[in-house]
């Protein structure tokens, strides 16, 4: 029999991930839970993540909690709501992923239209600062605490057409970067940023629609670097 801290490294730890339903967030989570995470789903509507439910008992996985969450239209409150429910149910949590992105189109930005662009902002910037924020006091409650941003290499180098999402990515680097200097002396959560890398996913597909995707690394090639990040020895 395996050592169980070495098969389930993630055992006994409560992870909450974002965009949970496809692409790179359901690939995180379903490698979580394969090494013992209890994972909160998190994304738009239940019925997207009532196959990864399923996919994870299926696989003798711990029982998953779903967490519905519009990150375009929920406002503070909402974000704060959402914490308490994860809270009433656990009490903690060990792990908080965000990889959930939109990004609608490329455009230049003399083209770019105001309304899309605060959309964008929103969904990849505003909300995970308040999903953040709001689940602080559950991240201060675990001994060790990992909080996990996606970034992208348009957010560290500016990349002609990509706009918005640019921005928010830039922003979620300082995001990430103002977190790690404030919590590093005074909690035991670890910051860290991940660029992924160019995946096959459904919103490169959407941008780049001539690409051939099975050229492009799956999202499960991406994992490990957040798994690595999620156990106690990620710091």
């Amino acid at each position: 029999m395996g050592d169980a801290s070495r098969d389930r490294p993630l055992r006994d730890r409560i992870v909450l991930v974002t965009g949970a339903a496809e692409g790179l967030g359901r690939a995180v989570a379903l490698g979580a839970a394969a090494r013992g995470a209890t994972l909160v789903l998190c994304d738009r509507r239940q019925l997207d993540l009532e196959p990864l439910y399923d996919a994870i008992e299926s696989a003798g996985g711990a029982e998953p909690a779903i967490l519905p969450l519009d990150l375009e239209s929920t406002d503070p409150d909402g974000f704060g709501t959402a914490a308490d429910l994860v809270g009433d149910h656990f009490g903690r949590l060990d792990g908080l992923v965000h990889c959930a992105a939109f990004a609608p189109f490329l455009s230049r930005i003399d083209d770019y239209d105001a309304g899309e662009w605060e959309r964008v902002l929103r969904i990849n910037l505003t909300a995970p600062f308040l999903l953040t924020q709001a689940c602080l006091p559950l991240l201060r409650a675990s001994p060790d605490a990992a909080l996990v941003f996606t970034s992208d290499r348009v957010g560290r180098t500016g990349r002609a057409y990509w706009g918005a999402f640019a921005a928010a990515k830039f922003g979620i680097e300082g995001l990430a970067q103002v977190l790690a200097e404030e919590l590093g002396g005074s909690s035991a959560i670890r910051v860290a940023c991940i660029d992924p890398g160019v995946l096959r996913t459904g919103l490169r597909a959407r941008l780049y629609p001539g690409e051939d995707p099975m050229s492009l690394p799956t999202p499960e090639s991406a994992v490990p670097r957040y798994l690595e990040l999620l156990t106690p020895q990620g710091s």
